[in-house]
């Protein structure tokens, strides 16, 4: 090696920490995209405060929501919107440059040489973006229109800052790239470790944003909120709506209706949960590959429809003009107008059995796959013992997919409080309301449908702290039980 490329210790550690920092300035860019409160492109106070940088720039419809009757008046050109959301669009741009560079900068010497130039014309381009974003401030204050009053937000201080730093850091970097770019290899190449983390990234950054971000709205559950309003000290309430919830007798009452459907139906379902393990592995038994595929692909159709067209199904089949009223009036001459879907009886029952029509095809998919992976040699050893069909389901398949199945049972135990809204939203109606009214569809009716909002929130707490208490409960006893932990 030629001693003028031997680094020093120190050199190098300069050129880690330099990477290691440049790439933090950039995630803390990217996730800053998506947080409504530092939105630099919100230069009104009429526009959404809810609206992000993201929504601004892919949305104008978003953007003008609450302006639309002062467009439609012409006290105001929608030309200042329109480059509000194209000089927006160049900060996210930016932004995707940089996430490109930061990227390759996991590479081999030559892909960081050429990855270098990304968040150097990234940063140039947000720079462009936020002085749009400014004139655009300037504009909406020379017209001083009360109707569209001026705001410089706080989003815009903290993107000119941190595009700054991005920018130092982006120059460190070219520097410190451009020092070795005699030491380029001939092609660009990325070690196994660092492809498979930035495959997981955006997997962690959607589980940020749609599973952990929204936990932010719990704050509502402790001020006295109402839908429009705004939160401060003055209407903060404390621990009030969640001592309403078990002091008041009407909402407790209701609360603990709610709470025995949930857990009948989610108990159903538990009880029901082997189905699509017997299925799978009965599938797998027909000796005919085109009707088992047939079958298969029967199953597991229904899963890919929405709710409301699997009630548009039961209404042609269950309504008083549906295909049994038909068939008996018709058919058989008995005279029929039932109603079907309007009964309270057996509501329960009615819900599982609308549920395992849509899921057990779909559900049985990862079953079918595990007993494919099952060594076939274990079968013909069992064969050449004597073994028939059922002996080999019950001794070969069956211990094979009780692993995948505990797994599986586990989770939907840790999910028992969250058995979903969809299905018992389109299928309630007034006659069976309190028997079909789970957790999830309660909250919706009281955020959503009476505005409620800091009691729904507190319900919404308490659902999701219960369930990652039953989450490691049920991974406890199953470490006690079968040795095995599924966390």
């Amino acid at each position: 090696m030629n001693p003028k490329e031997i680094r020093s210790p120190r050199a190098g550690l300069f050129e880690r920490w330099t990477l290691n920092l440049y790439r933090i300035v950039i995630l803390v860019a990217v996730f800053a995209v998506f947080f409504p409160g530092l939105n630099p492109g919100r230069v009104s106070e009429t526009i959404n405060r809810n609206l992000s940088l993201f929504t601004e720039s892919v949305s104008y419809s978003a953007l003008v929501a609450n302006v639309q009757r002062v467009l439609m008046r012409g006290w105001i050109d929608n030309s200042i919107f329109i480059l509000l959301q194209i000089f927006s669009a160049i900060v996210l741009v930016g932004i995707v440059l940089c996430a490109i560079g930061a990227a390759m900068s996991f590479g081999n010497h030559r892909m960081r040489f050429f990855g270098q130039f990304f968040p150097l014309s990234g940063s140039i381009l947000m720079l462009g973006g936020l002085s749009g974003l400014y004139a655009g401030y300037l504009r909406l204050m020379g017209l001083g229109n009360d109707k569209v009053p001026a705001m410089l937000p706080k989003g815009f201080w903290f993107f000119a800052i941190w595009t700054g730093i991005l920018l130092i850091f982006s120059v460190l970097v070219f520097f410190v790239n451009h020092a070795r770019a005699r030491h380029r290899e001939k092609t660009m190449k990325m070690e196994e470790k660092y492809k498979l983390f930035l495959l997981l990234v955006p997997v962690l950054m959607l589980s940020f944003l749609f599973a952990y971000l929204p936990l932010y709205g719990w704050r509502y559950a402790f001020f006295d909120y109402t839908s429009g309003g705004t939160l401060s000290m003055e209407n903060f309430v404390g621990l009030k709506w969640f001592m309403i919830l078990f002091e008041n007798e009407a909402t407790r009452a209701d609360f603990f209706r709610v709470i025995r459907n949930t857990l009948a139906m989610s108990g159903l379902g538990l009880l029901t949960s082997w189905l699509p393990m017997a299925f799978a592995i009965f599938l797998t038994q027909v000796p005919s590959k085109k009707f088992r595929r047939f079958v298969q692909t029967f199953t597991t159709i229904p899963n890919f429809m929405g709710w409301v067209i699997v009630y548009a199904v039961a209404l042609a089949i269950f309504s008083t003009d549906g295909f049994i009223n038909s068939f008996l009036n018709n058919v058989l001459g008995m005279a029929s107008d039932t109603n079907y879907l309007m009964s309270n009886e057996h509501m329960w029952i009615k819900m599982l059995l609308w549920n395992l029509w849509k899921g057990v095809g779909w559900s049985a998919i990862i079953y079918i796959s595990s007993i494919t992976s099952i060594d076939p040699g274990l079968y013909e050893a069992a064969e050449v013992d004597g073994a028939g069909r059922f002996a080999k389901i019950w001794y070969i398949t069956v211990p094979n997919l009780l692993p995948t199945f505990f797994v599986l049972l586990l989770m939907s135990i840790a999910n028992i409080l969250s058995n979903g809204m969809d299905q018992y939203l389109v299928f309630s109606n007034a006659i069976n309301a309190k028997s079909i009214e789970v957790l999830d569809l309660y909250v919706y009716n009281l955020g959503i449908g009476s505005g409620q909002i800091p009691m729904s929130t507190a319900i919404g707490m308490f659902k999701s702290v219960i369930s990652v208490a039953l989450l490691f409960g049920a991974n406890a006893v199953s470490k006690k039980i079968r040795g095995e932990s599924i966390i």
